[in-house]
């Protein structure tokens, strides 16, 4: 019997969406980083959160494609801050929590995107 893929623990495509709908509109109403979507328009916005759902799933290991850029050049100068950093993860917990993610779940993510802080924190 094969494990099955954080993807589908995760509840699969729908369950990432929901996630991305839940954490989005935390990070762009918080006072600091809210500053990242301002002056960005509907369709920028919806783009990079189809590209969010995109890369998440791909990287869970579903099904989907990510075809945009890599996480270096894709926040390349946008001067995130080891605070920004933080702010981030605290609301990726809570995220998380309200959406109920079993303890095994939420490691693994924290573990991943743990491993992309390098590739998004400038400053």
């Amino acid at each position: 019997m094969s494990q099955q893929s954080l993807y589908e623990r995760l509840g699969g495509y729908e369950g990432i969406v929901g996630f991305t709908n839940n954490l989005l509109p935390r990070l762009q109403s918080d006072p600091q980083l809210g500053r990242f979507w301002q002056n960005r328009g509907n369709d920028g916005i919806a783009r990079e959160r189809q590209l969010l759902i995109d890369y998440l799933c791909a990287n869970a290991g579903g099904p989907m494609y990510y075809t945009g850029r890599d996480m270096k050049l894709s926040h390349k100068g946008m001067k995130i801050s080891e605070r920004d950093w933080a702010i981030f993860l605290e609301h990726a917990g809570a995220t998380m929590k309200a959406l109920h993610v079993p303890r095994q779940e939420c490691d693994e993510v924290a573990s991943f995107v743990s491993s992309l802080k390098p590739d998004i924190v400038e400053v």
